[in-house]
């Protein structure tokens, strides 16, 4: 339970893009965005999208959005970097993620949100820069989903009026 006026920051298993098939879709059909030194791949699933992507039915620890994060081998060769890049990605999105958060659970057009943070560099950058390009790529994200989602809308809007 949740003190009121008090955020929790937890970045939960159900947070965590982990079922191949979304993996696998996200890549083939997902948008992208770019700020060196990360790159987003997202994408956008819709209730029924989500259930077709599953033999039976959707699992119960599939969130609103669902996340992974990437870095190359071939731009870190040590792991120890690779981690800490990693680390270094996840705590700034998990603290800066809450109004893209509150937009996915708002929509009822989203089943899931799929994001994928790719890390870009060859060298190791401070949290300071990552968390800015952070700031910048989930705000570019948020004004791409409110200008699709208003698309639909009018979409939506438009069928409804072509009907008898």
């Amino acid at each position: 339970m949740e003190a009121a006026g008090k955020v929790r920051y937890t970045l939960r298993k159900d947070e965590k893009l982990r079922h191949k098939r979304l993996v696998d879709d996200l890549f083939s059909a997902g948008n992208s965005l770019y700020d060196f030194p990360l790159r987003i791949v997202w994408r956008r699933l819709t209730p029924e999208e989500l259930s077709a992507s599953f033999r039976v039915e959707v699992p119960e620890k599939v969130g609103n959005i669902q996340m992974l994060i990437t870095v190359p081998k071939k731009k870190r060769r040590h792991a120890v970097d690779r981690v800490l890049m990693r680390r270094r990605i996840r705590e700034a999105y998990r603290l800066n993620r809450g109004s893209l958060k509150s937009y996915a659970e708002e929509d009822p057009s989203c089943g899931t949100l799929s994001l994928a943070f790719i890390y870009l560099s060859d060298k190791n950058l401070p949290y300071s820069q990552i968390e800015g390009k952070m700031i910048k790529l989930l705000g570019k994200l948020e004004k791409r989903l409110s200008s699709s989602a208003a698309a639909d809308a009018e979409l939506k809007a438009e069928d409804k009026k072509d009907e008898p």
